[in-house]
């Protein structure tokens, strides 16, 4: 079971420096000013997921973003012969953006693969603190796209390199 890890007093004051440097290296949170990433660093929490424990389903809206602080997890599609693999999340590495943007019901379950910690925001204080700073949106918003076309352009050459290019795929980027 989901576990948040810490509570807010003065023993988190270490924690809260680690989480304004995980942030810092999450290209969502790029071009933010300190004192921005500051206020999401506080309203962050920590979660730690047991070895196959499932984070978030299929069809659920949870409306979080997740930073894998240890651990990792498996993206899966429920298909009736089985799961499918649809890849791996390791330490290290920001997923669901997009949540804290709008509410997106989830395509696939992500799984704990053995005890997993993530820094978790949710979309609700996300927005709470967009409100605080307004200018931060359009930030935000190229952080976004930026991420959407550096996810193409990988799976372009990707798919260049292995003669196997998906037109139904490609050109994502100027939707």
């Amino acid at each position: 079971m989901n576990s948040p890890a810490g509570g807010r007093d003065a023993t988190t004051g270490c924690e809260f420096q680690e989480n304004l440097e995980y942030l810092r290296q999450i290209n969502f949170f790029s071009g933010l000013s300190i004192e921005s990433l500051k206020v999401f660093a506080y309203l962050c929490t920590r979660e730690t997921f047991a070895a196959g424990e499932t984070i978030f389903s299929p069809q659920d809206d949870d409306g979080q973003a997740y930073y894998l602080i240890s651990g990792a997890a498996r993206l899966v599609y429920p298909d009736a012969a089985g799961d499918i693999l649809v890849r791996t999340f390791n330490a290290g590495q920001f997923l669901g953006g997009l949540s804290l943007l709008s509410g997106i019901r989830h395509l696939y379950a992500l799984q704990a693969q053995g005890e997993t910690l993530c820094l978790v925001l949710t979309r609700e204080r996300f927005l709470k603190a967009l409100e605080q700073f307004p200018e931060l949106v359009p930030k935000i918003l190229k952080a976004a796209v930026e991420t959407v076309r550096g996810w193409e352009k990988r799976y372009l050459f990707d798919m260049l390199d292995k003669r196997g290019l998906s037109q139904s795929m490609a050109g994502i980027s100027v939707l």
